[in-house]
């Protein structure tokens, strides 16, 4: 299991349905980028992908979405309202930008930073990366039950997807 106190980024993703916004791993913008060289367009897809790389990590964040969307429809409820404003972790739930509240919590970056991955507009803009710059073409250990083994991943992002900074 990811420790409750390490450091994570705050990950958006835009796809044609909206915003998804999660906590993230230090490895886990690599993850994002190889699932989305690998041809994901919409989350469902970056998910499906990314589970080959850290299936407990990707597992997690579905799962939050499905409790998010089961409570949560036009609006976040009350009980919800607590966890979307809540301090980042690895604890912290996945939800779905749906009103201003949880807009401006979204944009608020984790103790790495702050990345989106727009999926319609194929851009991934590095608001803030204090870890270290996700790159075009790079790879990254494979995660069994939350843990690095020795098998690697290799991404290269597609040539129409911009990455800035």
């Amino acid at each position: 299991m990811h420790n409750q106190n390490a450091s994570h980024f705050r990950c958006n993703v835009i796809d044609q349905t909206g915003t998804v916004s999660f906590t993230a791993p230090p490895h886990g913008l690599k993850v994002i980028a190889a699932a989305i060289s690998r041809g994901a367009r919409s989350l469902s897809e970056l998910l499906q992908h990314a589970r080959t790389f850290d299936a407990e990590w990707v597992q997690a964040v579905h799962l939050d979405l499905m409790v998010f969307d089961e409570y949560n429809v036009d609006n976040v409820g009350a009980a919800f309202r607590e966890n979307v404003e809540a301090g980042d972790s690895s604890q912290h739930r996945a939800f779905r930008v749906i009103d201003p509240s949880t807009r401006r919590r979204s944009l608020i970056p984790s103790r790495l930073g702050l990345v989106v991955f727009n999926l319609k507009e194929q851009r991934i803009i590095q608001i803030h990366n204090s870890y270290d710059d996700l790159r075009r073409k790079d790879r990254g250990r494979i995660r069994v039950n939350g843990e690095p083994t020795n098998m690697l991943f290799h991404y290269e992002l597609p040539p129409t997807w911009s990455l800035l900074p």
